[in-house]
C-alpha cells in the first residue's frame, strides 16, 4: 500500500479516488488554515500533472516524496 494512502483517504470526502479544490478547501477549514477558493484551486493545479483538475494518489504521493 502506498504510505500517503491513508492520507489521501482522509482528503477524499466523496471517496471518489481524486481530490477536488472543494475537499481541499475543506481540509484546511478542519486544521484551522482556511484558505481561498482561488488558493484551493490553485493548489490543485500546482499538483495536478496529468490536467484533469484533480488530484490522484499517485499525483499526490509524487508531491510529498517531492518535499522530503
Amino acid at each position: 500500500m502506498n504510505e500517503y494512502a491513508v492520507t489521501f483517504d482522509l482528503v477524499d470526502a466523496d471517496k471518489d479516488g481524486l481530490i477536488s479544490a472543494g475537499e481541499l478547501l475543506r481540509l484546511m477549514e478542519v486544521l484551522g488554515q482556511p484558505v481561498t477558493s482561488e488558493a484551493a484551486e490553485a493548489a490543485v493545479r500546482r499538483l495536478d500533472l496529468d490536467g484533469d483538475g484533480r488530484i490522484s494518489l499517485e499525483e499526490f504521493s509524487h508531491y510529498l516524496s517531492s518535499t522530503r
